[in-house]
């Protein structure tokens, strides 16, 4: 099984549950709908990875805001790529069928370590660099859907399990990526950066 280090131990998640379409610019910059419901979809335990490979020519990164839970509640806080066959999802939206295929294949869920959450949620913020330059960035104000209405959310028809992670949607910026190309993700906290990983593209 996949895990994910939280405090500095193991933890192995039994799935990665994730919302889309939870930023309006993001939305709009893919030309979609905004929905009148809440979207969310799973990623098996198996998607689970802590390195960013390059998968193929039409595969987009999406920089996330991440939570892990525990006792039904949000305990760490991490950042997460997922990572999306754009042309694959396309075709299955246009059939109205699901998305597994295009956003929950082995290796499409990208995790940091996780921090313990200590501070106002409110304040969370993310910046996502690609080579140096500031490609993606999402904070609490901006989510259409904030943290807790996610889990209120998911735990109305879905069991949480301690150790699980929910990816909070995606900002504006994504983009497809090739080999070599080098990712730093900062998660801010009361302003203060509390957790700060790097990815380069194998």
């Amino acid at each position: 099984m996949k895990t994910v280090q939280f405090d500095r131990r193991e933890i192995i998640p039994s799935k990665v549950v994730c919302v889309g379409r939870n930023y309006v610019e993001h939305i709009r910059e893919l030309g979609n709908e905004t929905p009148e419901n809440m979207v969310l979809f799973n990623k098996p335990n198996s998607a689970i990875t802590h390195e960013l490979k390059y998968i193929q020519e039409d595969c987009r990164f999406e920089g996330e805001i991440c939570f892990l839970i525990q006792k039904r509640e949000i305990a760490g806080i991490g950042f997460g790529f997922d990572l999306t066959k754009a042309e694959t999802q396309n075709r299955l939206k246009a059939k109205g069928l699901p998305w597994e295929r295009a956003k929950a294949f082995d290796g499409s869920a990208v995790l940091s370590p996780f921090v313990p959450l200590n501070g106002d949620l409110t304040t969370v913020e993310m910046r996502l660099y690609r080579n140096d330059t500031l490609q993606q960035h999402g904070d609490y104000g901006l989510m259409i859907y904030k943290p807790h209405e996610i889990l209120e959310e998911i735990q109305s028809f879905m069991s949480l399990e301690d150790g699980d992670i929910v990816m909070s949607g995606t900002p504006k910026g994504v983009d497809t990526y090739q080999r070599g190309e080098r990712f730093s993700a900062e998660i801010y906290l009361d302003g203060a950066l509390i957790l700060q990983e790097s990815f380069v593209a194998r």
